[in-house]
């Protein structure tokens, strides 16, 4: 026979085998493994039975979580997968239960180790009302405070279109989880609810953030140690505490922050715009490349702040100053109104000083008089036209 012959038949084979397994990719019904979808049953043991045979499929897979309400306990999915997975839980909302004693760690749902996880729709509800006014289990033994979704060591991370509401705790935890987007989140919680943060990153290098809606009890969105390489674009934010690079300094050797660059935001009735918080009395660090652009506020106290002497519930000692380094750090094109009469407050570090600090074109108004800055161990430079005028000092 024809050498030619075989080997083109050969490539024809696998070319057929290939496609076999790929229509043969599993896609699992969490009500095919016995979720009852009507917001009180516990359907985490269907949840957790779909993700095993998922996971363990040939790829790509897909949990599907059809449209309905579903109950559901902490759950933790575990990889390393196959393949690529996908969870598909458009119309769907999962509930988390009420109440703090059903949760014995810090997470509600808890994912980690995947590589090419996307995750589309979905209503991801914490329930956390009982947990803002307390967290103790009973009246003596404080518990965890679960974080909503946390997603660790997840890279080439995708979310599409979901919600989370009403967490205990944080509601998206990031970290460890490379080149991941984020897009079309809504996030949503009273301001008044505690620690509740919109999205919290940590660890990783490479993440963009577009096209979401951001309203908590805390930061809309806070970067801690490791975060490098991330793009937020479109993302409104309030009520909260504003975007949040920190706090820092706190734990020896945490790993720099770099490479943040927010833009094209607007900000409203929030207790903080845009700003870098680090401790007194800290630990070296490093901040650097952090760029804040096209930010609108509306509102917003403190719309433009550098925080190094940053002492909530005056759990530090500010005798000393921070040892973390901001270096590259730029303001430009932020307008709009400030709910405090000082609307750029620069404050550094005396022991090492910003470097390279810029302020380009804000003009920021105040309601009760003329808005005005302040400035200590910062020496900003100042590009274009400035309101309020910028100190230099």
């Amino acid at each position: 026979m024809d050498k030619d012959y075989i080997q083109i038949m050969a490539v024809y084979c696998m070319f057929v085998m290939a496609l076999i397994v790929r229509n043969h990719a599993v896609v699992v019904n969490i009500k095919t493994k016995g979720a009852k979808g009507d917001g009180i049953t516990d359907d985490s043991p269907a949840i957790l039975s779909a993700w095993k045979e998922v996971c363990g499929g040939p790829p790509p897979s897909s949990l599907l979580i059809p449209p309905g309400t579903y109950m559901s306990l902490a759950i933790m999915l575990v990889g390393p997968c196959k393949g690529p997975i996908e969870i598909n839980a458009k119309g769907a909302t999962l509930k988390a239960p009420p109440e703090l004693a059903k949760f014995s760690k810090d997470s509600w749902i808890y994912i980690r180790n995947v590589d090419k996880l996307t995750m589309i729709g979905g209503t991801f509800d914490g329930q956390g009302q009982q947990t803002w006014m307390g967290t103790k289990c009973d009246e003596t033994m404080a518990c965890p405070v679960p974080v909503n979704l946390r997603l660790s060591n997840l890279k080439n991370l995708v979310l599409r279109d979901l919600t989370s509401i009403n967490s205990k705790n944080f509601h998206l935890a990031l970290r460890g989880s490379d080149n991941s987007r984020l897009e079309n989140l809504i996030i949503d919680a009273p301001g008044n609810s505690v620690n509740t943060d919109g999205i919290h990153i940590a660890k990783l290098n490479g993440l963009n953030i577009t096209n979401s809606k951001i309203g908590t009890g805390d930061d809309c969105i806070s970067f801690g140690e490791g975060s490098r390489n991330i793009h937020i674009e479109r993302v409104s934010c309030g009520p909260g505490h504003g975007f949040s690079i920190g706090s820092l300094g706190k734990f020896p050797n945490e790993e720099p922050v770099e490479g943040v660059f927010l833009k094209n935001c607007t900000i409203t009735g929030t207790t903080n715009g845009v700003r870098i918080k680090t401790w007194p009395n800290s630990y070296p660090g490093i901040v650097r490349d952090i760029h804040f652009e096209d930010i609108i506020m509306n509102g917003a106290q403190n719309p433009v702040l550098i925080d190094q002497e940053y002492c909530p519930n005056k759990a530090c000692k500010k005798g000393a100053p921070s040892k973390v380094k901001l270096t590259n750090v730029s303001f430009r094109r932020i307008r709009g109104t400030s709910a405090t009469k000082v609307a750029v407050k620069l404050v550094c570090s005396a022991e090492v000083p910003c470097e390279n600090v810029e302020v380009a074109d804000v003009h920021l108004t105040f309601n009760g008089g003329p808005a005005t800055s302040a400035c200590s161990n910062a020496k900003p430079k100042v590009v274009g036209q400035n309101v309020p005028g910028v100190c230099q000092a």
